[in-house]
């Protein structure tokens, strides 16, 4: 695990921290709260790390002992909660792994740490036991509570928190990272960076494979000819839809990047704020046999198959409609 400086966009947070560790004014319990993928454990993972790095310093020496240890996830005073069960953290699991072990005290550091991701899925029985907990926490404990959605912990809780907001990040720092950190090529890079959204984790999962490249390759492919497609070409693209049914998500966001970049040529005849620039000629084609309000039309109509598709309708009747709908815009 690297240090505070591998951190992407989140100056505000990575400062804050290193604040209180330099002033000693660390508090014992966190929250750190975000969509997931940007960022949640990397931070709370550096972050105890440096607590408990044997030099004492704002950032892990990843040199000393206890550094060593905990990058290889064996720190006897850094404690994972874990759960069985998928969709939720049982109280019995709160009560074994921290409520009943946290007076314990630490083997080998001056703080014992313990990190709770999925936070909300705590039933109210754990979030209770934990609560309790909270009241009377001995001096050397910390809690850092991950969690996509905050306001799903309790009111008494939450109060009881430090609140570390995991922002979304600019789209060309996430093209910079992945340049620059990761080797991925110029054209990918910022593909990816679009597609992400903000979201760095989401980047580095669709950067590190081949797979969504490809995807994005044949989405581009497929759109470019939407407009002339036989009935025959259509089906045949639905049914390979229904066969990467589980890639509907990626495809859908690819389809509003290409249709978002065919209405900002159209608009504005830029090319250096494409997406799909390596298109460019089958975007000027769209673009030219599109209106403005076909287009509208296309964009709102991905929007209702991601609504449509959540509710379980047909996959391939919906699919289809979506792309009749490409075609005849």
């Amino acid at each position: 695990m690297p240090g505070f400086d591998s951190v992407i966009g989140l100056e505000d947070v990575v400062n804050y921290l290193q604040k209180v560790i330099r002033t000693d004014k660390v508090a014992q319990t966190y929250i750190f709260y975000g969509e997931a993928g940007t960022g949640k454990r990397l931070l709370s993972g550096i972050f105890a790390m440096t607590l408990q790095c044997e030099k004492g310093g704002i950032e892990p020496c990843l040199e000393c002992s206890s550094c060593r240890k905990a990058e290889t996830g064996n720190h006897p005073d850094i404690i994972t909660v874990t759960h069985e069960k998928p969709g939720s953290i049982g109280i019995d699991e709160i009560r074994k792994q921290l409520v009943g072990d946290v007076w314990i005290r630490p083997e080998c550091s001056r703080n014992k740490i313990y990190i709770l991701p999925e936070a909300e899925k705590m039933t109210i029985q754990a979030q209770n036991a934990l609560l309790k907990t909270l009241e009377d926490l001995p001096s050397y404990a910390k809690i850092f509570l991950l969690t996509d959605n905050a306001d799903q912990l309790l009111p008494t809780i939450r109060s009881r928190c430090v609140h570390l907001q995991m922002r979304l990040v600019s789209e060309q720092q996430i093209r910079d990272y992945l340049v620059d950190s990761c080797e991925v090529p110029d054209y990918y890079a910022e593909l990816d960076a679009a597609y992400a959204q903000g979201n760095v984790g989401k980047a580095k999962e669709v950067s590190s494979t081949g797979e969504f490249h490809n995807r994005v390759e044949h989405t581009a492919n497929m759109l470019s000819r939407s407009a002339h497609m036989s009935m025959g070409q259509l089906m045949e693209f639905v049914k390979q839809l229904n066969d990467e049914k589980a890639y509907v998500d990626e495809y859908l966001e690819l389809f509003t990047l290409w249709f978002r970049d065919v209405l900002l040529f159209k608009a504005t005849a830029e090319v250096d704020k494409l997406v799909f620039r390596r298109q460019l000629n089958d975007i000027k084609a769209r673009a030219s046999q599109s209106s403005y309000e076909g287009l509208e039309e296309i964009l709102d109509a991905i929007e209702k198959v991601r609504t449509r598709l959540n509710a379980n309708v047909n996959f391939e009747l919906t699919m289809e409609l979506l792309l009749l709908t490409i075609r005849e815009n």
